[in-house]
């Protein structure tokens, strides 16, 4: 191949793979959580944040909430980039908010089944405890190593808002009827993907613009190609006239509602009600199917609705409204770019390679199955078949679990994210952490799986657990007599 055939390939996959992601994952999955991100940011007291998962909090209490929090919501790697930011802006600590950000995806409940379904329920309980573990420490360090910005932080968004402050039942209600619209649109169980009628709409030429789509943008499950489908194609429209209404309606909805606003948010329930329906072509035209989600959907929006017109005020509309869209301009074009990005380097790896650098539980193996992490980048679920696809290559289950560690972490449109939340310094210095953990967590499950015994490990992890905790406590006192003095000279 040539240098410019490359570079065509490279392009073509990178946009194959951002045309997928938006067609498979922004509107039932991200977009809700945008929403999700900015009801925290405008509606939740910064005092209701800071109580639990605040700097000052009980480390017992906040760090636990925090690694739990994913499996409350079952988030998946793309849905935990908005959340983490909108707790992060509403007075979560820095460690607490790191925990929830890497703890998150490996503790989703759907992400768990399938792992242990797919590659053994050995590697799903390896994930969750490691990650538990692992996010818990990572917080800790986080913490201790920035105490000074993450006391700013909290001078800033949390302490200035003490009180007693209480989310109120309202707003409890609009919460988790946005919650139950993200689950309804991102839980596979049978009541919700089954049909309950079908509708045949006579078009022409249908299965053509199919196979059109598929020679464009391949399907393949087992390497984790998505492909388009003409349902997704149509989404992907209309995702484009809900960001070009947006871009008129939202921008300043803070100052007041224009038209623009309303047409953004019909484009917004109209566009989630056709990615919750089931379309399949047919020779005979488009079968749309009415399923559970789609009901599922028009419920909760229904629900929404209600609430949104009965109970919230006018203003609290707004500020939710545009909360939403500072994450989404925020967020969503470096989530473009980074998709973009590992789409165009996915070609460059081959499959050869991972059996020769990953087939043994060395240290630079799991390197290797974290590297693929960063540029091997797959949503949550879709990542195990890669998973299934990797073992079938020769990888070693140690460097695999790596890989699966670090996948949602450390992929680029995550840290280009964090690094717009955190700050360019601390995202680096979190990806080193992730790295270093993820290795480790690779190593461990790897000499398990090489017949080494499981207490003895285990036995390791909690002395190195406590030896972290000795540590960072030590550490912390010893910032805390520095600050005192420094306090006592300044006065």
């Amino acid at each position: 191949m040539s240098v410019g055939e490359w570079i065509a390939t490279m392009l073509r996959s990178g946009a194959g793979n951002l045309a997928a992601y938006l067609a498979a994952h922004v509107l039932l999955c991200l977009l809700p959580a945008f929403f999700v991100a900015g009801g925290l940011s405008a509606l939740v007291p910064r005092e209701t944040v800071t109580r639990y998962l605040g700097r000052d909090a009980p480390k017992w209490i906040s760090y636990p909430a925090a690694a739990l929090g994913g499996f409350v919501l079952a988030v998946c790697s793309c849905t935990i980039m908005p959340l983490f930011a909108g707790i992060h802006k509403k007075g979560a600590g820095l460690g607490p908010a790191i925990t929830f950000l890497f703890v998150g995806p490996a503790i989703n409940i759907l992400a768990l089944a399938y792992t242990g379904v797919a590659l053994g329920m050995d590697i799903a309980i390896a994930r969750v405890v490691l990650a538990v573990l692992f996010g818990i420490g990572i917080g800790l360090i986080m913490a201790l190593i920035y105490r000074r910005d993450d006391q700013a932080h909290a001078e800033t968004n949390g302490r200035a808002f003490a009180g007693s402050a209480r989310i109120q039942p309202r707003v409890w209600a609009f919460l988790g009827l946005m919650l139950a619209l993200l689950l309804v649109g991102t839980l596979q169980v049978d009541v919700l993907t089954r049909s309950y009628g079908d509708l045949l709409i006579p078009v022409e030429g249908v299965e053509r613009l199919q196979a059109t789509l598929h020679r464009w943008v391949p399907y393949d499950a087992s390497r984790g190609e998505e492909g388009v489908t003409v349902q997704g194609l149509g989404l992907i429209g209309l995702l484009v006239l809900i960001g070009g209404a947006s871009w008129f309606g939202l921008n300043r909805v803070d100052e007041g509602y224009r038209s623009w606003t309303w047409v953004a948010l019909g484009l917004i329930a109209l566009t989630l009600a056709a990615a919750a329906l089931g379309m399949a072509p047919t020779p005979d035209g488009l079968m749309v199917s009415f399923t559970g989600k789609f009901f599922g959907v028009l419920a909760a929006m229904a629900g929404l609705s209600y609430v949104w017109t009965r109970y919230l005020d006018s203003h609290e509309v707004q500020e939710w409204l545009w909360e939403t869209w500072r994450f989404v301009k925020q967020i969503f074009p470096l989530l473009v770019v980074g998709v973009f990005a590992v789409g165009a380097i996915r070609v460059l790896i081959r499959p050869e390679w991972i059996q020769i650098l990953a087939g043994r539980n060395t240290v630079l193996a799991n390197l290797v199955g974290v590297l693929f992490g960063v540029f091997m980048y797959f949503p949550t679920l879709v990542e195990v078949p890669i998973a299934n696809m990797f073992l079938s290559l020769g990888m070693h289950r140690g460097p695999l679990l790596a890989y699966l560690m670090a996948d949602p972490e450390l992929s680029l449109q995550s840290i280009l994210i964090t690094s717009s939340v955190i700050g360019k310094g601390k995202a680096w210095v979190y990806v080193g952490w992730v790295t270093l953990f993820s290795t480790l967590a690779g190593l461990i499950y790897g000499a398990w799986v090489n017949g080494t015994s499981l207490w003895l490990l285990a036995a390791m992890v909690l002395a190195g657990v406590g030896l972290l905790m000795l540590a960072l406590t030590r550490l912390s006192a010893r910032a805390e007599r520095r600050a005192s003095r420094e306090a006592v000279t300044v006065e």
